[in-house]
């Protein structure tokens, strides 16, 4: 016969059964934590694509900029958070302070926007501004994205990334329209536009400091492990697996033409208006937006490994796009809509392949090098695919590119499958 305290049991298990059967049945539900890092990063983006789109501006016509010292503080811009983001992920990883270190790159990034205001326009100093700017965008990346996949049941970690990234690009497609915006109605009023991108970023460090629990975990992540080791960071190299997504993610990188080149050669080929470029970025950015859940999803069914390798087949079809006798509003359509997907079925599914090889306790440390190496690779390719234009002209440098890209992808199918990467086979 049955006690009180049995049958108190037993109804307690049964309630256990019907809410997992529950969850099994209904949709997947994103975490509060990606919810809120979501909202910080749309925020920040709009604060920082205010900057990015007129800054070019600012430095050519208010600083005088040549085209020389443009390119160096380019390079800084795109090379710099490279440079940081191991620092980033392993101070998280060690400290086990996903949440702070993240908080700290968001504050050195929207300091920079009030410094802007105060700067002046010499080389050095904008240099030094967009370095340090730079520098906390890489050291905020790979604790965000430790703090999403610790928060995510595994089997949903593309969905999440989906939804994170879905809302960062809304925050990059609003941000270059408000800034024009501002310049319509106060042409040049640069100094104000930095003021605003500064309160915008200072609103998303809070909601990030005031509102984010990184004690929220996923049930099937466990109990925080040990805090890591750098011998153990380093020592992810050594896991087949991992080392195979460092390959892969390194030569698909190599192939990738940089948005600003094939946009150049949009521009080029269609005969934009310089008004229209910026606009080309919209349109890119509200494709990605519109996508990056759905491809999240299909990844976390499919398998986030052949959904990444389709989102480089669909790059290769931005190359042949720009290679073919297409002109018009076709074009345009095509390029742009293929873009857009590009990114959306591989931005944030790599940092969700990524989080199903890398242990918890060096979370941070394995996205960050995965992010590392596809910058520094993209880094190169930028060099490289701006040097091929320069002496073979842009029609040669995207054939060039379109070859290195088919070369790359098997690549990269191979050592995944070699290794049997999970969620690939």
């Amino acid at each position: 016969m049955y006690s009180v305290s049995d049958s108190t049991a037993i109804l307690r298990a049964h309630k256990r059964l019907l809410s997992r059967g529950g969850a099994a049945v209904s949709q997947p539900r994103v975490p509060r934590t990606v919810i809120l890092l979501g909202f910080t990063s749309l925020i920040t983006d709009i604060s920082a694509e205010m900057v990015v789109t007129v800054l070019p501006l600012y430095l050519i016509y208010v600083g005088g900029f040549s085209p020389l010292a443009f390119g160096v503080i380019d390079g800084i811009y795109n090379g710099a958070a490279a440079l940081m983001g191991l620092a980033g992920g392993f101070l998280g990883d060690r400290f086990k302070r996903h949440k702070e270190v993240a908080a700290t790159g968001y504050g050195i990034s929207a300091v920079c926007k009030l410094l802007l205001v105060v700067g002046g326009t010499a080389v050095s100093a904008i240099g030094a501004i967009v370095l340090a700017d730079r520098a906390g965008k890489g050291i905020r990346t790979a604790p965000r994205d430790a703090m999403i996949s610790l928060s995510t049941p595994k089997d949903q970690l593309g969905m999440a990334f989906g939804v994170h990234r879905a809302m960062d690009t809304t925050g990059a497609l609003i941000g270059p329209l408000l800034a024009f915006a501002l310049l319509a109605a106060a042409p040049f009023a640069f100094h104000s536009i930095f003021l605003v991108s500064f309160c915008l970023a200072a609103i998303g460090v809070a909601v990030i400091v005031l509102f984010v629990r990184p004690q929220d975990r996923a049930d099937d992540h466990g109990t925080p492990a040990e805090p890591a080791s750098l011998k153990a960071a380093f020592a992810l190299v050594k896991v087949a697996r991992y080392r195979a997504l460092l390959i892969a993610a390194g030569a698909l990188g190599l192939a990738t033409a940089s948005d600003a080149f094939i946009f150049l050669g949009l521009q080029d080929k269609l005969d934009l208006g310089n008004s229209m470029f910026p606009l080309l970025f919209v349109g890119n950015s509200l494709t990605y937006m519109v996508l990056a859940v759905p491809m999240g999803r299909l990844a976390d069914r499919v398998g986030r490994g052949r959904v990444m390798v389709a989102g480089y087949a669909l790059l290769l079809g931005v190359y042949a796009a720009l290679l073919a006798p297409l002109g018009g509003w076709v074009l345009l359509t095509v390029v742009l809509g293929l873009l857009g997907t590009y990114y959306a079925a591989t931005d944030g599914v790599l940092m969700a392949l990524g989080s199903s090889i890398v242990p918890d306790e060096v979370r941070g440390s394995g996205l960050a090098l995965v992010g590392t190496v596809t910058n520094i690779a993209r880094l190169i390719a930028s060099v490289l695919f701006g040097s091929l234009w320069a002496l073979l002209g842009f029609q040669a440098a995207i054939a060039c590119f379109a070859g290195g890209l088919v070369v790359a992808a098997l690549v990269a199918v191979v050592v995944l499958f070699r290794s049997r990467v999970p969620a690939l086979i």
